[in-house]
């Protein structure tokens, strides 16, 4: 196996956003009459397309969410993010040592990457590499959107690892094909491991492990 280019989920890879995000959601759906935990909102929502998390809160729901819904939630978890968000502990490290072609493949839309990525330091590193699942029709845990990174890249899906924190994000990339390290710092490891992934715990590690598969 020769590794061409390594994939990284933003979110709980890159940047420490998924406590902020699922506090967030799980407030507003609480407060529309879903009572939803931050536990619950981790297990059901995590690393899900914003598409495929509305499908899911809508059918529980039993009704169409309200037209302010998200714009309300993505405007205060915005302000959370520019007051807390912090860069993964020790991504930026790995990012400044690897000498392999890099980018970004998330759930997230294009703004919430960028605003993310950027109040971390972290957006130079990927020079524009940055996709999104609102660029495919299917989200995690389809490959879609993998697949669609690692053609815009021109690499072949069996030349590329995918960095990921998430069961439905591991099983997306195993569909796609490729190999799958998960972060495992803040996520259950067994569960990544179910789903096919070499689990890690801290990123310093990742240096090494991509080595040893070159």
């Amino acid at each position: 196996m020769s590794i061409e280019l390594v994939i990284f989920d933003c979110d709980g890879v890159l940047v420490d956003s998924e406590p902020i995000a699922n506090r967030m959601l799980a407030k507003h759906l609480s407060a529309i009459g879903l009572p939803t935990s931050y536990e619950e909102s981790l297990l059901r929502y995590r690393g899900r397309s914003l598409d495929s998390c509305i499908e899911l809160i809508e059918a529980e729901l039993g009704e169409p969410l309200a037209e302010t819904f998200l714009a309300d939630m993505q405007a205060e978890t915005f302000a959370e993010f520019r007051l807390h968000l912090l860069a993964v502990d020790g991504v930026k490290e790995v990012l400044e040592q690897l000498t392999l072609p890099v980018c970004v493949a998330s759930s997230g839309d294009h703004d919430k990457i960028t605003l993310t990525l950027g109040l971390t330091g972290l957006l130079s590193f990927f020079s524009g590499n940055i996709f999104s699942a609102s660029e495919v029709r299917y989200g995690k845990p389809r490959p879609d959107l993998f697949l669609h990174a690692s053609h815009k890249m021109g690499v072949a899906p069996e030349n590329c690892v995918v960095i990921e924190d998430s069961p439905v994000g591991v099983e997306a990339a195993v569909r796609a094909g490729m190999k799958v390290f998960g972060y495992a710092a803040n996520s259950d490891s067994q569960l990544l491991i179910e789903q096919g992934a070499q689990t890690f715990s801290r990123m310093s590690e990742l240096i090494t492990m991509l080595d040893d598969i070159k």
